[in-house]
């Protein structure tokens, strides 16, 4: 039931027309989530993990809510149509900007307001970090990229500017913090941030190239990830090991999981032929077409940082010798049949070309 509240609530978000509309919307989709994370009240972390995340979402709610009364205190108006026409560009549009900017970044776990993303994550059940990896961040990074180009299409050299410079650090940051981590869930959490600042990079191009672009990645990381977390969840399940340590020499014991994780760790860093290549392609090459091209280098360039700690993974579970193997892991039927589904996207999603042209005709 609770899932099911977040997903209604998330559909009506996607389809909202107005700020009040996506308010309300947006709270019914954060709500049960956060019940969610605390749903398993033995697991250690978790009733941490879920005041983390309320305090997170109160406080960006209260910031949403003080952007959307000064734009309309301004505009006299709060439906996406009707603001571009009554956009004055003043300090207190920017302002009212700056707010309703903000309170999309803690949705999406850009940084600086990224600090509640690795703890919940943790602390949550794996079904719920994946829903709030793949279905929450979603959907609200559809809404941000509707608002942006409907909405404040007037205001877009301020907020190319802002998703330029977001974009930079989040790549950087998610980079850097994911190389540290030996948690599964953490190491997944930090690579959804970095893969964030890939999704600003498309979005930044403000144009239908860069909403086919990220509507395209975000079908491929759906698949990444949902894969990555379906075979963490089922080690840690029955074994209850959840560091990357202990998945060293899985590939000896659980071949089908070992190769599941690598396809999808493959896709997470953009390594052809995997959907994920195609993906991190359009998203910079909608990027370049702005001609910032310093701004593009940047992002290729973490693209390949990545790799590494990408691969470390890959690595420890193929080549790294182990004493403590991980044990053959019991798969229930439909864990294994939902993991070929993932693995065959990641695959088939870059190679059909007509489903980016698809979504291109739709943007």
């Amino acid at each position: 039931m609770l899932m099911l509240s977040a997903v209604l609530g998330m559909f009506l978000m996607i389809s909202s027309g107005n700020l009040l509309l996506f308010f309300l919307s947006l709270e019914l989709a954060t709500i049960p989530v956060a019940a969610m994370v605390n749903f398993d009240l033995e697991k250690k972390g978790a009733s941490e993990a879920a005041m983390k995340m309320i305090l997170s979402s109160a406080f960006s709610s209260g910031i949403l809510l003080f952007g959307i009364s000064l734009v309309y205190g301004i505009t006299g108006t709060i439906i996406f149509a009707e603001m571009p026409a009554l956009l004055d560009g003043s300090p207190l549009m920017i302002m009212a900007f700056v707010f309703l900017f903000t309170a999309f970044a803690f949705k999406l776990s850009i940084v600086p307001f990224h600090l509640w993303t690795a703890d919940v994550y943790q602390g949550a059940p794996f079904a719920t970090t994946s829903f709030l990896s793949v279905l929450s961040k979603g959907s609200v990074a559809f809404i941000f990229m509707a608002t942006m180009y409907k909405a404040f299409q007037p205001m877009q050299e301020v907020w190319y500017n802002m998703i330029m410079l977001l974009s930079v650090v989040t790549m950087i940051v998610g980079n850097l913090f994911a190389m540290r981590q030996q948690n599964i869930k953490r190491f997944l959490a930090f690579s959804s941030i970095a893969q964030v600042g890939f999704i600003l990079v498309g979005m930044s191009s403000n144009s239908d190239m860069g909403t086919a672009s990220v509507v395209y990645f975000m079908l491929i990381y759906s698949f990444s990830n949902l894969a990555a977390f379906g075979v963490a969840a089922a080690i840690a399940s029955q074994t209850g090991k959840e560091k990357i340590d202990d998945y060293k020499g899985l590939y000896q014991t659980n071949p089908f999981l070992s190769w599941v994780l690598a396809l999808a760790l493959f896709s997470l860093a953009g390594i052809p032929p995997t959907a994920g290549f195609f993906g991190k392609l359009f998203l910079i090459t909608a990027g370049a077409s702005k001609g910032n091209y310093l701004f593009i280098t940047i992002a290729a360039l973490n693209m390949i940082v990545s790799l590494y700690y990408y691969l470390k993974v890959v690595r420890a579970v193929f080549m790294d010798k182990n004493e403590q193997h991980v044990e053959k892991i019991i798969i229930h039927p439909s864990t294994r049949f939902a993991l070929m589904i993932c693995a065959a996207g990641i695959v088939l999603v870059g190679l059909l070309s007509w489903i980016y042209d698809y979504i291109e005709t739709l943007s």
